[in-house]
């Protein structure tokens, strides 16, 4: 009885998904009746190695990044891919490297007393200009809500207000934070992209603001205080561009919140009752009558980073992609943790990844040629704003238009097998067939994120792909665990996102449970084959923000209906 339970909910899921079997007749179909042995040995290998203090956290631009790409070309290469680019095996990512110091205290004056705040423990701030000195001086704050300015969802923040040369101070997420349902102007506890804070600080700079500082709140953002000082200290990366960062603010920071509220009362605010009042459609900005100061010493060196790219080449229909991507680089050196490790290995996030690369290639070698090509795709500088996989976008080596979809692999988790697998995203597009197929055949079900308020769909390699309308697909091993249940699996996922995430501690365990990590991996093989031996053109759902998109190119695939 409880298989046939399944079976029903698995038919309901694949109604469900945004597209019916009889419109996506290779759903899953081509999937093979069982996955070849996937090599836990090199999941392993390859993870211990990327994450080793050898490599210094594989930040691009280091020794740690040439290490990082040799071992990913020899083992791509011993794997059977073919170099991905023209026969080379990357592609070159220009990119900026600033490096601040000297930061002054963030100070804000005209309250009853000025209000001094240390670097690192109470803020912290970078800039997107080249440009060696910052110097923000009694710029004017404006509190602006949750900065965002979305005309097809009748919202301005910024109406009725100018911000040139002033510092504005913004809400993370969205105004329907905190809601139950998926229901609202900005898809209610589901964030958009308008919550992410790269949009916040692209939107103040189109309205001319001198400096942006959003307010931490843990629950809202999706993680601590920790996670912010030591991603948003030492070398930021860059996308070079021609006018050297002209057009964007002179500083985008961060402050705590409890900094947040002192610098409102100073003001004769409170800060609860602006949140409050930042949620509705008719909230207007708010002049502090304060002004901030902040200044720093920046270091820059045009450097060039890698994308590492490798092939198995069709044989019926080579000219049609299948995608895999995963990022290789991490932080680097960051914030010491308290016994003086200064390395940030990126153990889980993203060597796991990275490793899937190459376990996947040598699988889908083993299995034999599929009728599409599949790309194996290493991206850099996912750590300073999905840099890597955005620069694939822009120019990609094969056509957008001619690849099929794919699927993104960022931090495997390390907390044994579930039952469940969680799907980032789950609703917008017809890989939610592919998926559900893959899941059945495993004996798993998937099922929606959990805490869509933290906007995951828009965190990781994938997105760069979505905004151009190619279909990618992003899941998790899910947290009702085998042994301990959703109880376990919770516990497992905070103590990660507290006590390793971004941090020093992300390093590689010898005791490790890999067999959760190889049960997902499965998942990934059986969809990626599914996809590499269907005819099929997965698309978005209707209505879903990328389909426009991907309809416009159309007429150059063969759709095989």
């Amino acid at each position: 009885m409880k298989k046939l339970l399944i079976s029903a909910a698995f038919s309901a899921l694949l109604l469900s998904a945004g597209a019916s079997l009889a419109t996506q007749p290779d759903a899953g179909t081509a999937a093979p009746t069982a996955a070849p042995d996937l090599s836990e040995q090199t999941m392993k290998d390859v993870t211990r190695q990327l994450a080793s203090d050898e490599f210094e956290g594989r930040a691009p631009g280091t020794a740690g990044e040439e290490k990082t790409k040799a071992l990913l070309t020899q083992k791509f290469a011993a794997a059977g891919l073919k170099p991905g680019n023209d026969g080379s095996w990357f592609q070159e990512v220009p990119l900026i490297e600033i490096t601040a110091s000297d930061f002054s205290p963030l100070t804000v004056s005209g309250g009853t007393e000025p209000l001094s705040y240390d670097f690192g423990k109470d803020y912290v701030a970078v800039t997107y200009r080249e440009t060696p000195a910052i110097d923000v001086a009694n710029s004017e704050m404006v509190f602006v809500g949750y900065g965002v300015n979305a005309p097809e969802r009748g919202w301005n923040d910024y109406e009725g207000v100018d911000v040139k040369g002033k510092t504005v101070v913004i809400l993370v997420n969205d105004p329907d934070f905190g809601t139950e349902s998926l229901e609202g102007d900005f898809g209610g506890r589901a964030m958009t992209y308008y919550g992410r804070w790269a949009y916040k600080y692209e939107e103040a700079a189109r309205q001319g603001a001198a400096a942006a500082l959003i307010i931490h709140d843990t629950a809202p953002v999706a993680y601590g205080w920790n996670v912010v000082e030591s991603s948003w200290s030492g070398p930021q990366y860059l996308a070079q561009s021609d006018d050297k960062g002209a057009d964007q603010t002179m500083a985008n920071g961060w402050i705590q919140k409890n900094v947040a509220t002192e610098i409102f009362a100073a003001a004769g605010q409170d800060l609860d009752a602006m949140m409050t009042a930042a949620r509705r459609p008719d909230f207007q900005a708010v002049p502090l009558g304060l002004s901030a100061s902040l200044s720093f010493q920046n270091e820059f060196e045009r450097t060039v980073s890698d994308n590492v790219i490798g092939i198995l080449p069709g044989a019926e229909r080579p000219d049609e992609y299948v995608l895999y991507t995963a990022h290789w680089d991490h932080l680097g050196r960051c914030k010491a943790a308290p016994d003086g490790d200064d390395i940030c290995n990126g153990a889980v996030d993203n060597a796991t990844g990275t490793a899937a690369l190459v376990a996947l290639a040598e699988a889908h070698a083993e299995a034999g040629t599929p009728d599409r090509s599949i790309i194996f795709l290493a991206v850099t500088a996912e750590e300073s704003g999905l840099l890597g996989s955005q620069y694939y976008a822009d120019n990609p080596v094969y056509p957008l238009a001619r690849t099929v979809g794919g699927v993104n692999m960022d931090a495997f988790s390390m907390a044994g097998p579930a039952s469940n697998l969680t799907v980032i995203g789950m609703g917008k597009s017809d890989l939610d067939a592919y998926l559900a197929k893959a899941a059945e055949a495993e004996g798993r079900m998937p099922e929606r994120e959990p805490t869509p308020e933290k906007g995951y769909y828009y965190r990781s390699d994938h997105f760069s792909l979505a905004k151009k309308g190619v279909p990618m697909a992003y899941f998790k091993g899910g947290e009702d665990l085998i042994e301990g249940g959703r109880e376990a699996g919770k516990a497992a996922a905070a103590d990660y996102t507290d006590n390793h995430y971004h941090g020093p501690k992300d390093e590689f365990d010898e005791n490790w449970d890999w067999s959760g990590v190889m049960a997902d991996l499965k998942l990934y093989y059986r969809m990626g084959r599914a996809l590499a031996m269907s005819s099929d053109w997965p698309n978005w759902n209707e209505g879903d923000e990328f389909r426009a998109l991907r309809d416009e190119t159309a007429d150059q695939r063969t759709l095989a209906r």
